[in-house]
């Protein structure tokens, strides 16, 4: 990382909630060297005990509960990562604190930019990211989008932030709920791929733990493969499928259960369930 990089968020953060996705974010910008520990804070009021630990862990700043309004008050970036049921009351406590130029990150599944504007009573500048776990070793996928007042240095900023923990995308905030269906729940799709191979394994002889390695460096392999040759899945995969052989049958099998289209659909139902939820939390929270 250049020199240009590492200096490029000398600025306080406030980490409004500390849970995983908090602690990932964090551990991605110190140990890429973008942001000083000293410069982030990490509330969490419900959980002191939590606080010590990622004091500890990171040498990062917390707060005490009468001293979270003056730190979030003070703080040029806030990034919200409590339970989207803390959601309302953190956000109309916020609104009152807030100056037209500080930047609000959210980190909560589900909340709309319009609706955060609208709990915080203020047309505030709101980046909207849809992160998912595999930030926690620095391979995340985040989707971001953006209100209107964003400015191009808080855009840079945000994307940095993100960048230290995997790749980042930019889409219409309408176009979240497809992310999620894809890289937000999308490691769970692979997880349970992985069980079903382990399991096959062991069903045919091997022991558990030979099934588990040699099913975790495939799908890292073939992952790897796909991100260093620059050529597509359908290419690899027809590189490995001769006619007549054992992995056409396989991939057979596949098709006989309607894989390609069965996975198609639980991006979609994701996409969609992921939007009902949206929809009856905002409800709940313009009715609150």
């Amino acid at each position: 990382m250049s020199q240009e990089q590492q200096t490029l968020l000398q600025q306080k953060i406030t980490f409004h909630g500390a849970g995983a996705m908090a602690e990932a974010i964090v551990r991605g910008l110190i140990s890429r060297l973008v942001v000083r520990p000293q410069d982030i804070t990490m509330l969490n009021r419900s959980n002191l005990k939590r606080q010590e630990e990622l004091s500890t862990r990171y040498a990062v700043h917390t707060g005490t509960a009468s001293q979270s309004l003056d730190l979030l008050a003070s703080s040029p970036v806030i990034v919200l990562c409590m339970k989207p049921k803390d959601a309302a009351a953190a956000l109309r406590e916020l609104g009152p604190l807030l100056s037209p130029n500080q930047l609000i990150v959210s980190v909560i599944a589900g909340l709309s930019i319009r609706t955060m504007q609208t709990l915080l009573g203020l047309k505030q500048p709101i980046a909207r990211t849809m992160p998912n776990t595999s930030s926690t070793i620095g391979l995340g996928a985040t989707g971001l989008a953006f209100s209107a007042e964003i400015t191009d240095e808080q855009r840079s900023t945000v994307m940095t932030l993100f960048e230290a923990v995997g790749i980042v995308t930019i889409v219409p905030e309408d176009k979240l709920e497809v992310l999620t269906g894809i890289s937000g729940s999308g490691p769970a799709y692979v997880y349970y791929l992985m069980e079903a191979m382990i399991a096959a394994g062991i069903r045919g002889g091997l022991s558990s733990q030979q099934s588990r390695d040699l099913t975790v460096q495939t799908v890292l392999g073939a992952a790897r493969m796909v991100q260093q040759t620059g050529l597509e899945p359908m290419k690899l995969r027809s590189d490995v499928t001769s006619p007549g052989g054992a992995t056409q049958a396989a991939l057979k099998t596949l098709d006989e259960g309607d894989f390609f289209e069965n996975v198609i659909a639980a991006v979609g139902r994701c996409a969609e369930r992921s939007r009902e939820m949206g929809a009856a939390l905002e409800g709940d929270l313009n009715h609150e």
